[in-house]
């Protein structure tokens, strides 16, 4: 299949731009190995089944083995022991050269599954190499008018090792005249520059020898020497002067040996034998040696090797023009080589699977590497196989593809397969490799239903209609016939409480799914049920989904009315005082809702009162209040009927009615103040516990008879309650009756308040005056009745009344030890 700038929207042909990033599979980074040059063959370099984290037993059974970048055997994997060896000692400079660090890329491949691990072998310079002159001696001529101060580049030495082994420092033999000076080059090299330190007289001394030596870094350090033999010249007042200080020139790879690269050219004013130049290489390596030719005299550069940009991208040349009266003047040439698409790619078969099953998706076929050794577009490479077959190329770590089925095969359909893997460059011209692989198919069984969702979501409103479709579950086959036809059944329930059979059915033909009855959101607010698809085939495949039914809230519960009760058998009555002030709690309506949300929300409305005006409901809490101050001309009796409204659509509503009875029988000073109010929470005084004691001395007979007295009023006034009392339901309330936040609900201590007083007495307003005079003589002949007490009786005496109406025994002696105090 050829690659392009084409699309084709309806085939399925694989076209993958190799980008040259080093790609690491999960759980593995890269791994960086030590090893220094010149070890010897079969040394431990590192235990790959340590840092794989695998046994050796699996090691040798996923077949692993070790690839490089090059091809070259550098390692090897001992399977039994899972160790990495050499196979051969290493020679940095053989294999890098000057590059630093000398950086090996290989790979660990790993079948079943497949694995690419990728690691690196890092080649540790040794001091191998002494550095060495390109001549043994180098002649300088210098003025003897030279000023001291004046340098005099010397030639370079060159050492083949890398980095602190490489040459560190210059110096000469002891002289009066010169002193070594060592300078770097941009790119880190050292070269030595002769200073003059005293100037020169040629008619005292013509010709001086002195000894240059180059040192390097190593460890004990290596050195190399070259003599200097300096003329003393006469006058030459003017150096030679290149056109450019620096040329940058690039040439094509493919350049033939003998091509003009670049042309150099000095100036020198002065004339005679000191204005004639001669161009020579200055410091140069041995490969721009041997890959260059200067003309000395015309100062032409050409190519005397083949260049190779995939081994050598780029050089950079020093040139020394030098006159006759032994000046000198210098450039630099940097030379770029061009890359030209001169390599094919290259493709290596790591592992083939033949034959595969069918009905397999993502059956690895064959494992495979491809190589450009070009560069730019010239080393982009697309891979692709033909757009008919079922096969799809995978782009895997480091150059590796893997050659996988596109779907399921069919082998009743077509039992082989040839196919031509073609590996093609981005560069110009276009080159190509093709591979041809046959592949064989094996026949298995077939695929298993599969639902378009592991999990649905279904909504149905309560009170829905028995039988109504709710929703459907789908699962497709990707088989044909008997095998592609799915049968849909609902799996048993995991929560064993929960009636599946009674709540839904599905259609085991097209996995429509009903609700068998009316469902009650108040009951029942969401279940989870499974759902099971089978095909028909041999042996039958089946899988399975989720599906959560959320029944939705409709407002089919009215408000309910906790207090006051309306079943009773007779009206709940409310005292007031007509001392009381406007905003005066009368009592409290309690309502609950069934449902849940807005329509639960509680709102409270006084729709119609004996005396508009007089009281109040609060919308939001169902307080009734008085809204002004009472007067003798308000009636005595009231009827208020409150409504009591949820926020529904629509909106559903209770009403109840209350009975207020105004007192005028309170008088201020017996009206409960705030601070007695919080008293009311404050434990039992002692003069509680002595009025105990004196009761229980005075006749335990006398209580139950007082008792039996009670009972019998109880059982003769049935459902009849008198004014100030309201009955009270008996047993617990309603279990589905829950508590609404924050509407139509009482506080613990206020409903307890409330039924204290709201529960027929113990004792009714006509209890006999002899028991209550004799708990006051009690008192009084212990001095344990107090002077407001005192007061207190001595009040009701004089309005000659009994203690008050509708208040419990503890109620009636609470007055004699504190201050005379009327529930409501």
């Amino acid at each position: 299949m050829e690659a392009g700038g084409e699309r084709f929207p309806k085939q399925r042909q694989v076209l993958i731009l190799f980008l040259l990033l080093g790609v690491a599979l999960a759980g593995w980074e890269s791994r960086r190995y030590f090893v220094m040059e010149e070890t010897e063959s079969g040394s431990f370099v590192a235990n790959l089944a340590k840092d794989l984290g695998l046994g050796v037993e699996e090691l040798a059974a996923r077949e692993a083995r070790v690839v490089s970048e090059d091809n070259e055997p550098w390692l090897q994997l001992d399977l039994q022991t899972g160790e990495l060896i050499l196979s051969e000692k290493l020679d940095r400079e053989e294999m890098c050269g000057p590059t630093d660090p000398c950086v090996m890329h290989f790979q660990v491949l790993l079948k079943k599954p497949l694995g690419v691990f990728r690691a690196e072998l890092l080649v540790r310079d040794i001091n191998d190499h002494s550095p060495e002159f390109p001549e043994r001696e180098m002649t300088l001529k210098i003025l003897e008018t030279s000023p001291p101060g004046t340098v005099f580049p010397l030639k370079t030495a060159q050492d083949l090792d890398v980095g602190n082994n490489n040459i560190q420092n210059y110096n000469i033999s002891h002289n009066s005249y010169f002193h070594v000076s060592t300078r770097n080059w941009g790119d880190g090299r050292k070269y030595p520059e002769l200073v003059l330190d005293k100037e020169l007289d040629r008619e005292e001394q013509a010709e001086l020898r002195l000894t240059l030596t180059a040192l390097d870094g190593g460890s004990p350090p290596r050195s190399g020497t070259a003599q200097v033999r300096i003329l003393v010249l006469d006058v030459n007042d003017n150096a030679p002067e290149f056109a450019q200080t620096h040329y940058q020139v690039q040439v094509p790879e493919n350049s033939p040996v003998g091509t003009l690269v670049v042309k150099v050219s000095a100036r020198d004013l002065d004339t005679g034998t000191n204005g004639e130049i001669s161009y020579s290489l200055f410091d140069s390596s041995q490969e721009i040696s041997t890959t260059f030719e200067l003309s000395s005299i015309s100062g032409e550069v050409r190519l005397i090797k083949k260049l190779d940009f995939e081994t050598i991208s780029s050089y950079e040349l020093y040139i020394d023009a030098s006159d006759g009266g032994g000046l000198s003047g210098k450039c630099s040439v940097s030379i770029e080589v061009m890359d030209v698409n001169d390599n094919s790619p290259e493709l290596t078969i790591s592992s083939l699977t033949n034959p595969i099953p069918e009905n397999s998706p993502e059956t690895e076929v064959a494992l495979f590497r491809i190589r450009d050794r070009d560069s730019g577009d010239n080393g982009r490479m697309t891979c692709s196989i033909q757009d008919d077959l079922p096969f799809l190329l995978k782009p895997s770590a480091e150059n590796f593809y893997t050659l996988v089925t596109n779907g399921a095969l069919d082998r009743e359909s077509k039992a082989q397969y040839n196919i031509t893997i073609t590996v093609t460059d981005m560069g110009t011209p276009r080159l190509k490799t093709e591979h041809n692989i046959t592949v064989l198919v094996s026949d298995v069984n077939d695929n298993a239903p599969a639902f378009t969702q592991t999990s649905y979501t279904l909504s149905v409103r309560e009170n829905n209609s028995p039988a109504l479709h709710i929703g459907s579950v789908r699962a497709t086959d990707r088989d044909a016939g008997a095998n592609a036809q799915v049968t849909y059944s609902l799996l048993p329930p995991l929560d064993a409480h929960v009636p599946l059979a009674s709540l839904v059915s599905i259609n085991p033909d097209n996995g429509h799914l009903f609700a068998l009855r009316s469902l009650d959101y108040e009951a029942l607010r969401a279940f989870e049920f499974r759902v099971g698809a089978a095909d028909r085939g041999s042996p039958a495949l089946s899988s399975q989904a989720l599906v959560r039914v959320l029944v939705v809230d409709d407002n089919d519960n009215a408000p309910f009315v906790l207090y006051p009760l309306q079943n009773a058998s007779a009206p709940c009555t409310e005292l007031v005082p007509r001392a009381a002030e406007a905003g005066y709690l009368v009592t409290k309506v309690v309502a609950v809702d069934g449902d849940s949300g807005q329509n639960a929300w509680l709102s409270y409305q006084l729709l119609k009162a004996t005396e508009p005006g007089l009281f109040g409901v609060w919308a939001h809490n169902g307080e009734v209040r008085t809204a002004r101050l009472l007067s003798e001309r308000d009636a005595a009796k009231h009827r208020l009927l409150v409504l009591v409204k949820d926020n529904g659509e629509p909106p559903l509503s209770a009403s109840v009615t209350l009975h207020v009875l105004l007192v005028d029988g309170f008088s201020q000073p017996y009206l409960p103040a705030p601070e007695a109010e919080a008293a009311d929470a404050a434990p039992a005084s002692p003069l509680t516990v002595y009025l105990v004691v004196a009761l229980a001395s005075v006749s335990s007979l006398f209580v139950f008879s007082v008792l039996v007295f009670v009972a019998a009023r109880l059982c003769r006034r049935g459902g009849t309650a008198s004014v100030g009392r309201c009955s009270v339901p008996e047993g617990p309330f309603p279990g589905h009756l829950v508590d609404v936040s924050g509407t139509g609900t009482l506080s613990q201590s206020y409903q307890y308040e409330n039924s204290s007083w709201k529960l027929p007495s113990l004792l009714e307003g006509k209890l006999p005056m002899l028991l209550f005079q004799a708990a006051v003589s009690i008192l009084d002949s212990n001095g344990l009745l107090s002077p407001q007490s005192h007061l207190t009786v001595l009040t009701m005496r004089q309005q000659r009344m009994a203690p008050a109406p509708a208040l419990s025994m503890s109620e009636h002696f609470q007055m004699l030890s504190t201050p005379v105090r009327w529930k409501r």
